[in-house]
């Protein structure tokens, strides 16, 4: 048998030097998974920490919404536990002639456009003072349709107005409605709105009908204030949402306010986050239309 030489310590030549390599290559093999565990423990906890922030952050901004709503006016800055936030309100398309409703509707939803102020101490009706402004123009471009995806709405819309300034006892209503689509025509009786679109802003509609007040049978008074109310649009057949604007350019008038707009933002850490909320007006009850006198009938 053939024996190795070996060194003072009584081994093999080499064999201390391999083992040192596999020591070695061990530890660097177990640091590696170390440091990759610590990477992944960090990542998570940073995670997890920017979740918390980003939730603290929502449930901030809506507190400052709920808050706006019931002050009715901005809340500056606002701590809330480890979070802060901050809202304003404004009234939405006052002294506008253009806007989108920032809602999007289905079938049989409908919006309210006013014709009249709301008294932002009383909330009553008004058409005094400077601060009240209200609409006398001679007509209203609505606007419908986001796209002509199957089926394209129609709509129906509903102008309430007084024959004689501020009395309800002469409220009276003129109604009329659009389809594009002709083979529901034959059955609905809806006009046609006659291929016109629209922009408004950002927004373009597949769809627009310009209402002149004194095409109506009878012709519907615009000429003094507190005569036009409102207006109802209500949107019919479509399955998916859609939004709905109007136009007032060139009527020789303004809007009053549609509502409040707030806008709140929360901050907790580094995150934020932001919520818009659009709060109309109080309607009346849908019995209420059935009951108004319309003249020389309904509009379809």
């Amino acid at each position: 048998m053939i024996k190795l030489p070996k060194n003072q310590s009584g081994q093999a030549p080499h064999t201390s030097g391999q083992a040192l390599l596999l020591v070695l290559l061990s530890m660097a093999v177990a640091l590696t998974l170390v440091l990759s565990v610590l990477s992944r423990t960090i990542s998570d906890v940073q995670i997890s920490s920017q979740d918390e922030n980003s939730q603290r952050a929502f449930s901030a901004a809506e507190a400052g919404v709920e808050q706006a709503l019931v002050v009715g006016s901005d809340t500056g800055d606002v701590d809330i536990g480890d979070a802060q936030f901050s809202a304003t309100v404004s009234d939405f398309a006052k002294g506008e002639s253009v806007f989108v409703f920032p809602n999007s509707f289905v079938s049989g939803e409908q919006a309210v456009v006013w014709f009249v102020s709301h008294d932002p101490i009383t909330g009553n009706l008004s058409c005094s003072g400077a601060g009240n402004p209200c609409f006398k123009g001679d007509r209203i471009k609505i606007c419908w349709g986001d796209n002509t995806a199957a089926p394209v709405p129609a709509i129906e819309a509903s102008i309430i107005y007084f024959n004689t300034a501020g009395n309800y006892a002469t409220a009276r209503i003129a109604r009329a409605a659009f389809d594009d689509n002709a083979s529901r025509r034959s059955s609905n009786n809806f006009e046609n709105p006659g291929g016109s679109s629209c922009t408004i802003g950002s927004n373009t509609f597949q769809y627009g009908k310009t209402l002149m007040f004194n095409s109506f049978t009878p012709s519907v008074p615009y000429d003094t204030t507190n005569k036009l109310q409102f207006m109802i649009l209500k949107l019919l057949y479509n399955n998916t949402s859609h939004h709905m604007g109007v136009d007032v350019a060139g009527s020789g008038s303004v809007l009053p306010s549609q509502g409040q707009l707030v806008e709140s933002s929360g901050t907790s850490g580094d995150a934020n986050r932001s919520i818009n909320v659009f709060q109309g007006y109080g309607e009346l009850p849908p019995a209420f239309y059935s009951v108004i006198y319309g003249g020389g009938g309904l509009i379809k």
